[in-house]
């Protein structure tokens, strides 16, 4: 094999080879068919190195399973969106979240592990869910909750922020269908930026409607 060319994480370090080496090899493999001696020798390091750093393959595993995508992609605190209008809070997190598209391949192989650790799971995806996937929709409810001017958060508020938050999820689950139909769209940082904006705007429509609903509702 030859040695992982230039890693995005850590560019000339070990342990940065050996995720993005991991990424791949796990990526195509499985964690289970996976081995060792084959991640070692795609990122020209030896098998020391994966104890040293890791503790061992299930540690490179977890490595490999979150740090490509760049951990938390919304990252602004709730003050910062409470200071916002919608339309401007909206495009923030979305702007947060479709940051990892503009990783292009190595963006690519973090969701083909995804893929494969739903059919394989190794329990890294719930830990996944809990870390990074229930905070970032709880900041959107946080944000639709406020411009409601609800106490709390109902069912329907869930479903809306689920309906959201999926307009963005399919442009990740969905890019090997975008890339033959559309690939323009997500061809450049500044097309994934526009995308974040237009998304937003989606939303503030969403959102309007069922404040509507809500109104109208309570009419009755």
């Amino acid at each position: 094999m030859t040695k992982f060319p230039d890693n995005p994480i850590e560019p000339g370090n070990a342990r940065g080879c050996l995720i993005m080496a991991a990424l791949r090899i796990f990526a195509e493999k499985g964690f289970g068919a996976a081995t060792s001696r084959n991640i070692c020798e795609l990122a020209g390091t030896n098998i020391s190195a994966i104890r040293y750093y890791f503790g061992d393959k299930a540690g490179l595993y977890r490595a490999a399973f979150t740090e490509p995508m760049g951990g938390l992609p919304c990252h602004s605190t709730l003050a910062t969106f409470a200071n916002l209008p919608l339309p401007e809070a909206l495009q923030l997190f979305f702007r947060e979240f479709l940051e990892p598209l503009k990783k292009g391949e190595q963006l690519r192989l973090a969701m083909k592990l995804r893929f494969r650790e739903m059919i394989e799971p190794t329990g890294v995806w719930k830990q996944e869910i809990d870390a990074e996937i229930k905070p970032q929709l709880d900041t959107l409810l946080w944000i639709i909750k406020q411009h409601l001017k609800m106490a709390n958060i109902d069912d329907d508020m869930q479903r809306l922020a689920f309906a959201v938050i999926g307009m963005a999820v399919h442009f990740y689950v969905g890019q090997d269908v975008i890339a033959i139909i559309a690939p323009h769209l997500l061809d450049t940082p500044e097309e994934i930026d526009t995308l974040a904006e237009r998304l937003a705007g989606y939303a503030v429509a969403m959102i309007e409607s069922e404040a509507l609903r809500r109104k109208l509702d309570s009419d009755l």
